[in-house]
């Protein structure tokens, strides 16, 4: 189940796509990422294929990290808190405000006090890496 403003969250109306935390209720790990409420698709009209849009997985997805995927597997899903953080109205919009997340909750410089990374996000719009950043000690607060 989705959660948007402490709701249940069933029904997109008009919206293209949504920003989303997933938590891990046993560790506090965190994922920020996006996801549409539809996909591309073809269909066939008077013999000619035309492009058409369906209903995406939204409702049952959990993130796009190996990571994540596998401690979600190992835990349960149960034990993973989902919430929708913003929706959107364009494409547009749902890839500017993923990425102004990931960037606002330093998803790739953040770490505890063991040096484990806070977040399951390996990546900001698949350019920014941690491995291209830099030291993970000598982040600005």
């Amino acid at each position: 189940m989705w959660l948007f403003e402490d709701k249940e969250f069933v029904d997109p109306e008009d919206y293209y796509g949504f920003i989303y935390m997933i938590t891990n209720k046993i560790t506090g790990k965190r994922y920020i990422g996006r996801k549409y409420f539809t996909k591309a698709a073809t269909r066939q009209v008077n013999g000619k294929k035309r492009k058409t849009r369906k209903e995406s997985d939204w409702s049952d997805y959990y993130g796009s990290s190996p990571s994540l995927l596998r401690d979600i597997e190992e835990f349960g899903k149960d034990n993973f808190h989902r919430e929708i953080i913003r929706l959107c109205k364009t494409r547009g919009e749902t890839n500017y405000w993923e990425a102004r997340y990931q960037f606002e909750y330093k998803v790739l410089e953040v770490y505890d006090s063991e040096g484990n990374p806070l977040f399951y996000n390996d990546n900001i719009v698949t350019k920014f890496t941690r491995r291209n950043i830099g030291d993970k000690y000598n982040f600005p607060n």
